[in-house]
C-alpha cells in the first residue's frame, strides 16, 4: 500500500498554520474567567469608578436631566434686563457726578498745562515738591491780583453810576425819540401801575429769592475754585506716579511707542497753556493802551482784569469787556458805547486773527482747524469744549499722523 494513502486525512475543521499552534480554550479555563469579567462588569465595580457624585446621583437622586438651553427666551430677556439697568445705573450715576467730574478734569488739564514749568524749575535742581509750591504760589498771586484789580473799579465806578442816573434818565426824556417812544406805549403809566402792593410784595420775595440763589452762585463758584486749585497741587505733586502707573497698564510690546506718543501730547497741552497766556497778555495790554486814550478810570487794572477773565474760554473776553463797559458807562453814555464797539471789534480780531496764528505756532495746529475747534468744542461741550478743543485736534492730529496713515500704507 503506498505512503500516502496509509495517512489520515485532516479534518475540515482542524485548524490550520497559526490557528493550531493556539490551545483551545476548555471549559474550566472558561469557568475561571467569567466571573471576573462579570465582576468587572458589576454596578459595584461602574460605581466605584465613576465620579461620587454621577454615582450619588445615579443611586439616591436618579440620572441628571440634559443641560439647560442657554438661548431660553427667559434667560435671553433676564440678562437683556440686567444688562439695560446696569446700563442705567452706570449713566445715573455718571450723570449725578457729573459736577464732580467736570472740577476733576479742569484740575488734570490745568495740572498738565502748568507741568512744564514744574519741570522746568526740576532742570534747574530743585525738589519737586518746591517746584509745586513755586508755581502754585505764581498761580494764586495772579488770581489774587485780578481780584483785587477788579474790586476798586468796580465798586467805585458802581456807586459814581448810581449817583448818574437821575441825570441820565433827564437826558434821556429830553431826547424826542425817546420821549415819543414813552408817550406811545404809555411806559410811564405802566411802571406806576405795576408798583402796587401786591407786586411789591412778589418783588420782595423774587428779590429774596434771587438774593439766596446769588449766595449759592457765590459760594459754589468758591468752593468749585478752592476744588480745582486743591486737586490741581495733588495732580501736580504726583504727575510722574500718575503716568507710570497709567504706561504701566499698557502692553509691554507697545509701552514704550504709546510713551513717545503720550509725552509729545502732553506737551502739546502746556504749549496750548502758554499760547492761552500770550493771548491774554495782549486782551491786557490792548486793553491799556485803549484805556489811556479813552481816559477810562484805572486803565491799568482794567487791563488785568481783561488779562485775567481772557484765560476763561468763550465767555472770559465777553465778562472783561461788561466790566470795561460799566466803567466807561459811569463816566458816559458815549464813552460806554465807545467801549462796546472796540470790543466787538477787539474779539473779532482775537477770534479769527490772533488767536489761530498763536496757536499754529505754539501748537502746531492749522489756522481753520484751530477756529472750527475752537467753534465745535464750544457749541458742543461749552467751556470745556472750548477749552480742550485746541490740545484735542493736536492730539488727533498726531495719532492720526503716526499711527493710522501709517497702518493705511502698510494695507
Amino acid at each position: 500500500m503506498p505512503a500516502d494513502e496509509s495517512r489520515p486525512e485532516p479534518a475540515d475543521d482542524a485548524p490550520t498554520g497559526e490557528s493550531a499552534a493556539l490551545p483551545a480554550e476548555s471549559p474550566a479555563t472558561k469557568a475561571a474567567e467569567s466571573p471576573a469579567a462579570e465582576a468587572a462588569e458589576s454596578p459595584a465595580v461602574k460605581a466605584a469608578e465613576s465620579p461620587a457624585t454621577e454615582a450619588g446621583d445615579q443611586s439616591r437622586f436618579g440620572s441628571p436631566g440634559p443641560e439647560f438651553n442657554r438661548r431660553h427666551p427667559f434667560l435671553v430677556g433676564l440678562f437683556g434686563g440686567l444688562g439695560l439697568l446696569t446700563a442705567y445705573g452706570a449713566l445715573t450715576g455718571l450723570r449725578n457726578a457729573a459736577s464732580v467730574l467736570v472740577l476733576i478734569f479742569v484740575a488734570l488739564f490745568i495740572a498738565i498745562g502748568l507741568n512744564p514749568a514744574v519741570s522746568k524749575l526740576r532742570s534747574w535742581g530743585l525738589a519737586r515738591g518746591w517746584s509745586v509750591l513755586i508755581v502754585t504760589l505764581v498761580v494764586m498771586l495772579l488770581l489774587c491780583g485780578g481780584v483785587v484789580a477788579l474790586i476798586p473799579p468796580l465798586v467805585s465806578q458802581t456807586a459814581a453810576l448810581i449817583e448818574n442816573i437821575p441825570t441820565y434818565i433827564q437826558g434821556l426824556q429830553r431826547n424826542e425819540t425817546i420821549a415819543d417812544l414813552l408817550q406811545r406805549y404809555d411806559i410811564v403809566n405802566k411802571v406806576q401801575s405795576a408798583l402796587d402792593a401786591g407786586t411789591v410784595a412778589n418783588t420782595v420775595s423774587s428779590a429774596l429769592g434771587g438774593v439766596v440763589g446769588g449766595a449759592k452762585l457765590v459760594f459754589g463758584t468758591i468752593f468749585s475754585t478752592l476744588t480745582v486749585l486743591v486737586l490741581t497741587i495733588y495732580f501736580m505733586a504726583a504727575f510722574d506716579r500718575m503716568k507710570s502707573g497709567a504706561y504701566a497698564l499698557v502692553p509691554a510690546s507697545r509701552r514704550e511707542r504709546v510713551q513717545l506718543l503720550t509725552d509729545e501730547i502732553l506737551t502739546k497741552v502746556g504749549a496750548y497753556m502758554v499760547g492761552a497766556i500770550s493771548i491774554a497778555v495782549v486782551a491786557g495790554l490792548s486793553t491799556w493802551v485803549f484805556g489811556m486814550i479813552v481816559g477810562l478810570a484805572y486803565p491799568f487794572a482794567l487791563a488785568v482784569v481783561v488779562a485775567v477773565f481772557d484765560l476763561i474760554p468763550q465767555i472770559g473776553a465777553t465778562l472783561g469787556a461788561v466790566v470795561v463797559s460799566l466803567v466807561g458807562l459811569a463816566s458816559s453814555v458815549t464813552t460806554a458805547l465807545i467801549c462796546v464797539g472796540f470790543f466787538i471789534v477787539y474779539q473779532q480780531v482775537e477770534n479769527y486773527l490772533i488767536y489761530p496764528n498763536v496757536m499754529r505756532r505754539s501748537v502746531k495746529v492749522s489756522d481753520v482747524a484751530a477756529v472750527v475747534a475752537a467753534l465745535l468744542g464750544a457749541a458742543l461741550f461749552g467751556v470745556i469744549g472750548a477749552l480742550v478743543a485746541i490740545p484735542m485736534v493736536a492730539a488727533i492730529q498726531l495719532i492720526g499722523r503716526e499711527v493710522i496713515i501709517p497702518s493705511q500704507q502698510r494695507r
